[in-house]
């Protein structure tokens, strides 16, 4: 009898082992792996082929585009308008020599040197400076720590020289006669240069600047647009480029420059050229 009891709490015993069992679920997630994308490059949200392009040919052969030379205006006008005040050249002609030169800040001695108007070192010049093939082979130009110091070199590069004194006398609203002036006084070889700043000038209304300056509200007068479609030849008005005369007229860029004995893209209000 007692080893059928003693039988009996052993078979109790094992029952209550196998039923007391804890299952344990392992805590361990399973680490899932992200993959994290880099961002497209947006390299320009504009086509290149709804971009207005602008050739510009001075210090600086670079192409630009409208939207890009505004921006460069919307940079410099306060500075070109604060040295119109203090050192009487026009707001507007320095901001069309400075888009000329720099290429609107696109040229090499703008990109490298912070040079927005080609000015070379000179004797005397005592500042950094780069070389940069001009006339020359490596010509020294002046090297600035920020743009404002070569707006500011600028003016008194003008103002400190006796060959330039002529310009001083002229009307400083007169913009076409600073832009001829200018050329006359050797400040450049290219025999375009006036014709340039002056449709800079009324192409991106830079008049504006020299208004406020002087308190005026001077509105340059626009010509009618004159087509002598017998002779196939157009007179070239504020805005024009080649390109929107080859889309106006059906005819390829090239083939106008080649008509027309163009080397550049360079044309100026008042123009002349044919068209077929």
């Amino acid at each position: 009898m007692i080893k059928k009891i003693v039988l009996f709490l052993v078979f109790l015993q094992l029952a209550s082992c196998n039923t007391s069992k804890v299952v344990v679920q392992s805590s361990k997630k399973k680490t899932q792996q992200t993959t994290i994308k880099k961002p497209k490059e947006v390299t320009n949200p504009v086509s290149e082929n709804t971009k207005k392009s602008v050739d510009l040919e001075a210090t600086s052969n670079v192409r630009t585009y409208e939207e890009e030379i505004r921006l460069y205006i919307a940079n410099f006008q306060e500075i070109a308008k604060n040295n119109m005040k203090e050192h009487g050249i026009p707001a507007s002609i320095t901001l069309a020599q400075g888009i000329l030169e720099s290429g609107a800040g696109k040229g090499k001695l703008a990109q490298s040197a912070n040079n927005h108007f080609g000015i070379k070192c000179h004797k005397g010049w005592t500042g950094e400076s780069v070389r940069h093939d001009d006339d020359a082979a490596q010509e020294c130009f002046r090297k600035y720590q920020h743009a404002s110091e070569s707006y500011r070199d600028h003016s008194l590069f003008l103002t400190s020289r006796s060959r330039y004194a002529s310009l001083f006398k002229l009307d400083k609203g007169d913009y076409e006669a600073w832009a001829k002036g200018l050329k006359a006084a050797g400040y450049a070889t290219d025999v375009k240069y006036p014709d340039k700043l002056i449709s800079l000038i009324n192409r991106f209304e830079l008049y504006k600047f020299d208004n406020e300056v002087l308190k005026r509200n001077y509105v340059p007068f626009k010509k009618d647009v004159v087509v002598e479609t017998s002779e196939g030849v157009y007179i070239i008005q504020q805005g024009d480029t080649l390109y929107s005369l080859s889309k106006k007229f059906s005819i390829s860029v090239d083939d106008l420059k080649k008509i027309n004995n163009l080397s550049d893209n360079a044309i100026s209000i008042g123009q002349k050229i044919k068209i077929k």
